[in-house]
């Protein structure tokens, strides 16, 4: 029987992909053995020593010591692109609320509460309502930086509303290049882009090399009238340099999931409470990744979307599987191996795979071990852990 710990509300369709007889689920547990969480900000004091593997339903891991837990050979693992639809759409919706005078249109509508005439009212509307014209998205140009699967998605949707676009991906993988319409034009450097683009839309995780990523110099770079949206990660941009841009008007208007004291009252900027993920199919769909990666993971040892450990899947052939987390410096397999040799264990099938300073193998074997001999394994330097899976 497998413990899960639950730190925030996970979606039920996620956790119905835990099966009761093989799974206690619980908020409170002394000894778990994998935590499964949502924004709940994790400390390395907070993970017991029992933890196997950490599941974010979620695409950011920013609120996990990934790199203590890389240590302790625990598997990280994030939910990427399930939440990518619900971001997208809001994503849409921003550059509509940044185009025309929807908001203040709203708002000016709420004022006239007290009118009972409605002839007096359509007359004063049609009077007023060129005060809120704006533009179409149509014919202008969209640069998306970070062409992942929400900056993929947004860019087909934006094409199909007629406007040009460009991206900016140092990090492009193969799969989001198959993803990633052909007329998207691919921009060589992130200023190039943003002198280019009247609407940006940022799609980046926080990294190092992406923290404040968004600052005056490159912010110097925007054609006049441009729009910025940030609906990624708040550490992204430098805000006192957003606000130093709209009140020079190298900006015309900044849009963003993460509000800040410096922001609010501003005419040129429209906030949202991080809402870009909160929708019911999309904490549905993190909740059910992040499950199925878990059960994949301490059922079988098999790794997809860690942010920490190699990506590596076998399908079961033997009595006894091996899953081994070790320091990635050379001769620690063949140690192991030798010791399964010397103790005439036939090995069925294996899989070696390495991720940074990190190493993980999977070994089939064709008979049971002995606890002496997990703990001769254990005993290697650099080996972090094993663990055997009936």
């Amino acid at each position: 029987m497998y413990r899960i710990l639950t730190l925030n509300n996970i979606s039920i369709k996620g956790l119905e992909r835990l099966p009761r007889d093989e799974y206690e689920i619980a908020s409170e547990f002394s000894s778990p053995d994998a935590i499964l969480l949502r924004s709940h900000k994790l400390s390395n004091d907070d993970i017991a020593s029992s933890v196997k593997a950490i599941g974010r339903a979620g695409a950011g891991t920013n609120n996990i010591p990934v790199g203590e837990c890389t240590q302790r050979g625990i598997a990280v693992f994030n939910s990427p692109g399930a939440n990518a639809n619900a971001v997208k759409e809001l994503v849409i919706s921003a550059l509509t609320l940044g185009s025309r005078g929807i908001l203040p249109g709203i708002a000016y509508v709420d004022t006239l509460a007290d009118m009972t005439d409605g002839a007096a009212m359509s007359k004063l509307l049609e009077k007023e309502k060129k005060r809120f014209k704006g533009r179409e998205l149509a014919g202008k140009t969209l640069g998306i930086v970070g062409l992942g699967a929400i900056g993929s998605m947004i860019a087909r949707a934006a094409l199909d509303l007629g406007m040009d676009v460009i991206g900016y991906d140092p990090a492009l993988s193969v799969d989001a290049a198959w993803r990633l319409p052909s007329s998207v034009q691919r921009m060589d450097n992130i200023g190039s882009l943003f002198a280019r683009a009247d609407y940006i839309t940022l799609h980046l995780p926080v990294l190092d090399a992406t923290r404040g990523l968004v600052n005056e110099s490159l912010l110097k770079n925007c054609k006049p009238d441009a729009c910025l949206l940030n609906f990624a990660r708040e550490e992204i941009v430098d805000t006192d340099a957003v606000v130093q841009a709209l009140d020079e008007g190298i900006l015309r208007q900044f849009i963003t999931d993460f509000p800040s004291p410096a922001l609010i009252g501003r005419d040129d900027v429209i906030l949202m409470p991080h809402i870009g993920a909160s929708t019911d199919e999309a904490e549905e769909n993190c909740a059910v990744m992040a499950a199925d990666q878990l059960r994949d993971f301490l059922r079988n040892g098999n790794i997809r979307n860690s942010v920490n450990f190699p990506n590596l899947q076998l399908e079961r052939s033997g009595e006894v599987r091996l899953a081994i987390t070790n320091r990635n410096v050379p001769k620690i397999l063949n140690s192991i191996l030798g010791i399964l040799a010397d103790a005439e264990i036939n090995i069925v099938d294996m899989l070696n795979k390495s991720r940074e300073d990190i190493a993980y193998n999977l070994i089939d074997l064709g008979s049971d071990v002995s606890d002496e001999l997990i703990t001769q394994i254990q005993s290697l330097e650099g080996v972090i852990n094993v663990r055997v899976i009936a």
